[in-house]
């Protein structure tokens, strides 16, 4: 039974949900912003926050469980090296989480999520 079970599916089998996951938050700290679905952006907020925390502690243990997840390992560096300087005061909340207009094609809600 799925009881209180609360993994988004995505539609997508296990193993493409976690590669879509990884793929979508390495490219919100890449770019600060991307337009996707409004179930996409409400998964990956908690991912992009989770990198986010662990580049502010700044530990080689932090950075090298940041490196698990991210695809780029530039990406890595310029994000430990950003965000004590940009995150240092704030204590979560680091992604903003925008709706917009539906998807023309099949009506799907969509949203901009960015980095505050």
């Amino acid at each position: 039974m799925r009881h209180r079970c609360r993994v988004p599916k995505l539609g997508r089998p296990a193993d493409q949900r976690d590669a879509l996951i990884r793929t979508l938050t390495t490219e919100l700290l890449r770019h600060g912003r991307i337009s996707t679905t409004l179930a996409r952006a409400k998964v990956i907020r908690s991912e992009a926050d989770r990198m986010i925390t662990l580049a502010k502690d700044g530990s080689l243990a932090a950075r090298r469980q940041a490196s698990g997840f991210l695809y780029d390992p530039e990406l890595v560096q310029s994000v430990f090296a950003a965000a004590q300087e940009r995150y240092g005061s704030r204590r979560g909340g680091y992604t903003r989480i925008l709706r917009t207009v539906a998807r023309r094609g099949d009506n799907s809600p969509m949203a901009i999520i960015e980095l505050v």
